[in-house]
């Protein structure tokens, strides 16, 4: 996602949306237990009595059936990236990239080339690429190209996410010197950046290297404007009403898609992460009680006109389809028919594609809950039992779900589509996750019949629609855990084991009203208050939580956790309770975002970085690991700072810390150019070629002048004076071998 330290603001230029909003004051994990253990002595020895019944070691929960399920002899074969801040992309020796497919490329062969000085035509990006890519995924089609064949390594489609804009770099010198008035946008630029946001569909050929087919019939865009349908348990739901489907069962773009995932059955899935800040929303005193309970979950009090201003066309919507309108959720008339009040309520989904059936509208699946979705990564499909995702909601003290399907998996539906796709993403339950102090957890439904949240008084739940489309305040009522931003999952291919990451959290250790003054202080989850020694408080740095499900059933309502990874400084080895996974040169890093398992590579995982806290040293980057299982570390007491929500006090946590990170197991692969995000990743099936997105390259605009060059940040990928762009790159292996080995 874009950026974490200063930005994820509703009213930022960029949409970001990591206010804290979790007002609930459950309980962190220092209210339920305290224990207190000796530290590094403890490492090599286990959790000890309290941890110790949750470990039991197997090879069951495969994350797909694609990879093989033994334990791989891989080792990590290059050497290490050293850190920089030098405008390039670096990769190791032995290792070639080449560029793909960057904002603005057409995807076919009538739409004219980028000129990338803000002249394109608004309608011209339905047939670009968008701006800010994100999550992506590989699906492989025959030789022909012309149908499904998931193991071709050199013909697919690929389809991936473009969360945001740089605005800047999107409009003329003379628009931007114009500036941008949210108040009275000019409705072609509005198109435009509505058009640059939503999800990318595109066939590549690997001749030589790989390139866009732009004759394909398989090649398309969706944009922040294009048809959907609403599916599942919240479809036809009074609170999905609204003028442009007055029966609740379709609404107009994805938006904000950030993570993803894919289905067993050959389907992507998309997901809307930062949508709530593009919403122009009243003042609460003007909404009923309980909408304003809902609005100020989501969206917050600050989003007065949006992040752009989109909602505010210069003289109006004369669209008369509420192309502009449907921006503004604030109630004008008579009921949700006559207003788009209930707008809002259609983003913050999983949203499913069939990247083999352009035809086919995509479905926002609404059982998997509507927050800030960073991803659905899957468990691995096993025959007679249940789908299951894993999903965290990006921003800082909200919650770890996962979705759980009714129907039991039959292989027989492996080619069935978005059909397949109603039978297991229609019906099911969704949890969320409860971390206690001495690494037990617990999965809780979010289900209305829970006197929990039938009767909580902090939010009155009409119905189970109502509790999926108001998912946090049911997560609120359970007392769900309150995290250090959860983004991307994964599940490791070879144990099963979810990996979560949590990218940092400025608030840790502050002080303050929300959540009853307790979620911004510290649990054994969510350990750390420091000083980074550059003015960066709370958790700056972020970490990985690593969960066990009990019996290595994904469908578990029990598990046990630790924590894999502590981003930190190299500089910090000395500091016990700072860089606490013994980060060197070669693996430190700060602020883990993508997370992704290779299925040609089992065991092998990708690691990205979204900082701001350490990009004085180094430009984002992505490391290759190999991570062990649940337990391979101990208990370990944090000694944190004085942290003022404790009263001033200083407060020691104790909490449960994988192995050190060796360089043999963590090595940094990959350095991005200045001001990027790498977040993305995908493969070939043999795991001879993988796809990167880099993202929003020169993002840092804030002395830019656009009519100057020489002020960007970042002219990469294409150097000279032109403005920078994002850009899916593909690495190979000079010697045509498996990546990372």
């Amino acid at each position: 996602m874009s950026d974490q330290l200063t930005k994820h603001h509703p009213d930022s230029p960029n949409g970001c949306d990591d206010v804290v909003r979790n007002t609930s004051g459950n309980r962190e994990f220092g209210d339920v237990l305290n224990v207190r253990l000796s530290r590094r002595n403890l490492l090599k020895g286990g959790f000890g009595l309290a941890a110790g019944s949750f470990m039991s070691f197997g090879l069951s929960g495969c994350l797909s059936s694609g990879g093989s399920g033994g334990s791989s002899a891989f080792t990590l074969g290059f050497d290490a990236v050293a850190k920089g801040t030098a405008d390039a992309l670096r990769i190791p020796t032995g290792y070639t990239a080449t560029y793909l497919y960057r904002v603005g490329d057409p995807i076919n062969a009538v739409t004219g080339a980028y000129a990338n000085d803000g002249t394109d035509l608004a309608a011209s990006f339905e047939h670009r690429a968008g701006d800010h890519h994100d999550g992506m995924a590989y699906f492989g089609l025959n030789a022909a190209g012309l149908a499904k064949d998931l193991g071709n390594n050199a013909r697919g489609l690929l389809c991936m996410n473009h969360e945001n804009i740089t605005q800047i770099f999107l409009h003329t010198v003379a628009e931007v010197g114009a500036g941008f008035d949210k108040a009275a946008r000019v409705p072609a630029q509005i198109d435009k950046e509505v058009n640059a946001h939503g999800v990318s569909v595109i066939e590549v050929v690997r001749n030589t290297n790989f390139s866009v087919n732009k004759l394909s019939g398989f090649n398309r865009r969706y944009t922040a404007a294009s048809p959907m349908e609403i599916s599942g348990p919240a479809a036809g739901d009074d609170l999905m009403v609204t003028p442009y489907s007055t029966a609740g069962s379709a609404t107009r773009g994805t938006l904000n898609n950030c993570a993803n995932g894919v289905t067993p059955w050959g389907t992507y899935l998309t997901c809307e992460e930062n949508w709530a800040g593009y919403f122009k929303r009243p003042a609460s005193s003007s909404l009923g009680a309980k909408a304003a309970t809902a609005q100020n979950r989501y969206i917050g009090s600050g989003s007065s006109n949006g992040s752009y201003g989109w909602a505010n066309p210069a003289g109006g919507d004369t669209s008369g389809t509420g192309l502009y309108d449907r921006w503004n959720i604030t109630p004008t008339g008579a009921d949700a028919t006559a207003d788009y009040r209930n707008a809002a309520n259609t983003m913050g989904w999983v949203v499913e594609i069939d990247p083999f059936a352009p035809a086919a509208t995509p479905r926002k699946r609404t059982a998997l809950g509507r927050f800030g979705h960073e991803g659905a990564m899957p468990a691995k499909a096993v025959a007679g039992k249940p789908i299951v995702y894993y999903m965290g909601d990006d921003a800082r003290g909200e919650y770890i779900y996962k979705y759980v399907s009714t129907a039991a998996w039959n292989a027989a539906d492996a080619d069935g589509g978005l059909t397949a796709g109603d039978k297991y993403l229609d019906d099911g339950k969704l949890y969320v996750a409860t971390f206690a102090a001495d690494g037990s957890g617990t999965w809780t439904e979010l289900n209305i019949a829970n006197p929990l949240i039938a009767g909580y008084a902090g939010y009155t739940f009409a119905d189970q629609a109502d509790v999926l489309i108001n998912c946090r305040l049911a997560a609120d009522a359970v007392g769900a855990t309150p995290m250090d931003r959860p983004e991307w999952t994964g599940v490791h291919p070879v144990t099963g084991e979810i990996y979560v990451t949590l990218t940092n959290n400025s608030d840790r250790g502050k002080t303050g009203t929300t959540n009853g003054g307790k979620s911004r202080g510290l649990d054994a989850a969510n350990p750390r208050y420091y000083d980074d020694g550059e003015g960066n408080k709370g958790n700056p740095n972020g970490h990985i939580v690593r969960i066990r499900e009990t019996g290595d059933d994904h469908a578990a309502t029990a598990f046990a956790w630790d924590v894999y990874l502590f981003g930190a400084e190299s500089d910090q080895f000395g500091n016990p309770s700072i860089n606490i996974s013994g980060l060197t040169d070669d693996n430190d890093f700060s602020s883990p975002d993508g997370l992704w398992f290779s299925q040609a590579v089992p065991g092998l995982m990708w690691l990205q970085t979204d900082d701001g806290a350490y990009t004085d040293v180094t430009n984002c980057m992505m490391l290759a690991a190999l991570p062990g299982k649940h337990g391979d570390g101990a208990a370990v007491d944090v000694a944190n700072l004085a942290v003022p929500s404790n009263g001033g006090a200083d407060q020691t946590v104790t909490t449960y810390a994988g192995k050190d990170a060796a360089p043999a197991t963590l090595r940094r692969f990959l350095v991005g150019p200045k001001g990027c995000e790498i977040t993305g990743i995908t493969e070939t099936p043999d795991g001879k070629a993988i796809f990167v997105n880099i993202q929003h390259p020169g993002e840092d605009t804030s002395a830019a002048d656009i009519g100057t060059p020489a002020n960007y940040q970042s002219h990469w990928p294409e150097g000279g004076s032109a403005r920078p762009r994002s850009t899916t790159v593909v690495i190979t292996k000079d010697n045509g071998g498996l990546i990372g080995a």
